[in-house]
């Protein structure tokens, strides 16, 4: 998949809802490959955290892929915290992570979630 198509990945879903803080597309090895940010947003996590939240989510899909031919594939994966609520989203070896406001209401992040999964099967 080309940066480009990483690029535009990360615009099409930032551009679903005002609440989403942040998209990231997230190689296999955990780098960052393409991302948006809402603007005049602090992040939540400093670089390193970040790194280490990439790496982890690199990690997750590896193991993830071990209950592929059981389970079948990821489709999402719905996190709730308590300061952010994050969506990850399978496309062929990387990842979407996307970041959305806590205060966010269910009936918003099932609607943020329908509208990403076209966009993921497109690329996918």
């Amino acid at each position: 998949m080309a940066k480009e198509q990483h690029r535009e990945i990360c615009d099409k879903i930032s551009q679903i809802s005002p609440y989403i803080r942040f998209v990231g597309m997230i190689g296999r090895n955990g780098k960052l490959l393409a991302y948006r940010r809402r603007q005049g947003l602090k992040p939540l996590l400093d670089a390193r955290h970040t790194k280490n939240q990439f790496s982890h989510i690199a990690i997750k899909r590896g193991m993830e892929s071990k209950f592929d031919r059981r389970l079948g594939k990821v489709q999402f994966v719905w996190e709730e915290r308590k300061k952010a609520q994050t969506i990850s989203f399978a496309i062929k070896t990387n990842r979407v992570w996307v970041s959305i406001d806590k205060k966010v209401i269910r009936s918003e992040m099932l609607r943020i979630i329908d509208s990403c999964l076209p966009i993921v099967k497109s690329y996918s």
